[in-house]
């Protein structure tokens, strides 16, 4: 079988899930992640070559292609080629070795991923490239093993690489995404990967559970539960399950974790009006971030740390400020509509999403700092709120009731593209997009 490897291949490459030496292009010119008018690239991804002829291998080699080919279309990037076109039969060795790349640029496509699997002992060695077809130039080659079950975390390492060759910024293949759903009955904590995979439960609790928010790292998630009988905080190590709880008098919402450190600014209202106060991550009081009369909540954190957007009816209606932490200057960015909310900065730190309510239904906006805009992502289809931002900054995750119940979609950062990301029972809201898990 190795002797087939390097017939097949000709590579020098030898690599594991564990270890990535990188073969790619310098120049990153090929997505412009700024246009807001990218043109998807036509991307070819034949079915990949089974190295031995047992059923099995045939059956995980057709499934890790297809796998592929949705991972690279979820980032809104690519158009996947139809297998139907292509001039080559399904698993053909010219598939993934001497490359006749005219038999591809014939046809459109202007990347090609090619592969090839073999399973032995419960093990599987995939054997993933990408290609410029133009060019005729190899961008990606890689050589990973590891458990039958481990294909799915191969497609997505080989993703992350594919995109870093392509754009020069990780992608959003090791993210998840927490979230609120009513599946048992009752507003609960659930995380689920970045596409809608694997959702499981991680509150078990009678009672309602709101507002996740993720630490910088991965590691943590605050929320508020009312496990206790009145909105408390809860702070909590997620691989350990062990945490802290915030119970003050009054409101204890609203957490945002700051940027790289073990602190979170959240709503309490102890001294009368709702404020936002910035806490350790154990829960002490570090010190108090507004100073208003009117109420004042959803901290959302600039990605250095020195500035928060809140909302605040300060101004009669729910509008969206920025306050800068280190001068103490608050300016007020939205002007448009009576209810804006829901603010979430962009990982570029240069616009804002957030949720306004227009003609009596909420619509997420986008809105420069500098307050240029906005612009309107949703429209004319059911509330649409609790937009976040994926950690490369090209997706948006918000909920929707444009089918009935409250579900979670995505969508580009443009706007574009809008889909359900998971189906479950009940309804599922407040999404929050993690960090990258790398280090986790």
């Amino acid at each position: 079988m190795k002797n087939y490897w390097i017939k097949l291949f000709g590579l020098t490459l030898t690599l594991s899930i564990l270890a990535a030496p990188r073969v790619y292009s310098a120049g990153y010119d090929y997505i412009d992640i700024t246009n807001p008018f990218l043109k998807k690239i036509p991307i070819a991804v034949p079915f990949f070559k089974p190295i031995s002829t047992d059923t099995a291998t045939d059956q995980l080699s057709k499934k890790a292609s297809d796998l592929l080919a949705e991972t690279l279309a979820f980032t809104g990037y690519f158009e996947i080629l139809n297998r139907k076109a292509f001039l080559i039969g399904p698993g053909s060795d010219a598939a993934v070795a001497n490359v006749n790349f005219h038999n591809w640029t014939s046809i459109g496509a202007e990347l090609l991923v090619t592969g090839a699997v073999l399973i032995e002992n419960n093990m599987i060695e995939m054997e993933l490239r990408l290609y410029d077809t133009f060019k005729e130039k190899l961008l990606v080659g890689k050589r990973y093993k590891g458990y039958i079950d481990d294909q799915r975390k191969i497609i997505r390492r080989f993703c992350d690489e594919a995109i870093y060759a392509l754009t020069g910024r990780r992608g959003i293949f090791d993210t998840e995404i927490a979230f609120i759903s009513t599946s048992s009955g009752v507003k609960q904590l659930y995380i689920c990967d970045f596409d809608g995979y694997n959702p499981r439960r991680i509150t078990h609790t009678n009672s309602i559970t709101l507002m996740p928010a993720w630490s910088s790292d991965g590691k943590w998630i605050a929320y508020t539960s009312y496990a206790r009988g009145k909105p408390d905080l809860y702070i909590k190590l997620l691989k350990e399950k062990r945490g802290t709880v915030i119970s003050k008098t009054g409101l204890n919402i609203t957490p945002a974790w700051q940027p790289n450190e073990f602190a979170l600014a959240a709503t309490l209202s102890f001294s009368g009006d709702p404020e936002i106060y910035l806490l350790t991550g154990a829960g002490k009081i570090i010190k108090r971030l507004t100073y208003n009369k009117g109420i004042d909540v959803s901290p959302a954190w600039s990605p250095d740390g020195k500035k928060i957007a809140f909302v605040s009816r300060r101004s009669g209606t729910p509008q969206i400020y920025i306050k800068d932490l280190g001068t103490g200057q608050v300016n007020r960015l939205t002007f448009q509509g009576n209810y804006n909310t829901q603010p979430s900065w962009s990982p570029r730190g240069d616009k804002l999403a957030y949720s306004g309510m227009e003609n009596g239904l909420n619509n997420i906006f986008l809105i420069g700092i500098d307050g240029k805009g906005p612009i309107q992502l949703t429209n004319n289809e059911g509330d649409n709120e609790a937009p976040s931002w994926s950690p490369d900054g090209n997706l948006i995750v918000f909920s929707s009731t444009r089918e009935g119940p409250s579900k979670i979609y995505v969508m580009t950062s443009y706007g574009t593209d809008q889909r359900k990301l998971l189906d479950m029972k009940g309804q599922q809201s407040e999404p929050e997009w993690s960090p990258r898990m790398t280090d986790r």
